[in-house]
C-alpha cells in the first residue's frame, strides 16, 4: 500500500483511502481536509525534502513526512494537472 509520503513528482495524483490512527493528529489531518475519497495532488518538496506541499480541497497543504506517511493512498496515473500560482 502506497502513502502521501511516496508522491514524487509534481503534479502526481493519490486518491485518499484512510488515515491511520485515532490520536489527536489523525484527527486533525482528517479535519485539514484528508478524508477516505479526496483526491490530492503532489506540489513539491521544501529543500531538503520535508514538508511536503499538496493541493487538496482546493488549497496548499503543507505536511511532514510523517504525518503523510499515516495517509494511505491510491496513486492515480499521472497527469498534467496544473498548480496554482502562489499568491504572495
Amino acid at each position: 500500500m502506497s502513502t502521501l509520503a511516496d508522491l514524487s513528482v509534481p503534479g502526481q495524483q493519490a486518491l485518499i483511502l484512510e488515515v491511520e490512527g485515532d490520536d489527536a493528529i489523525a484527527v486533525r489531518l482528517m479535519e485539514m481536509g484528508l478524508i477516505d475519497g479526496e483526491q490530492v495532488s503532489l506540489i513539491g518538496f521544501a529543500p531538503f525534502g520535508d514538508p511536503i506541499e499538496f493541493l487538496v480541497r482546493g488549497y496548499r497543504l503543507s505536511l511532514r513526512s510523517s504525518e503523510a506517511r499515516r495517509i494511505q493512498v491510491e496513486l492515480l496515473p499521472h497527469s498534467t494537472a496544473s498548480v496554482p500560482a502562489n499568491k504572495s
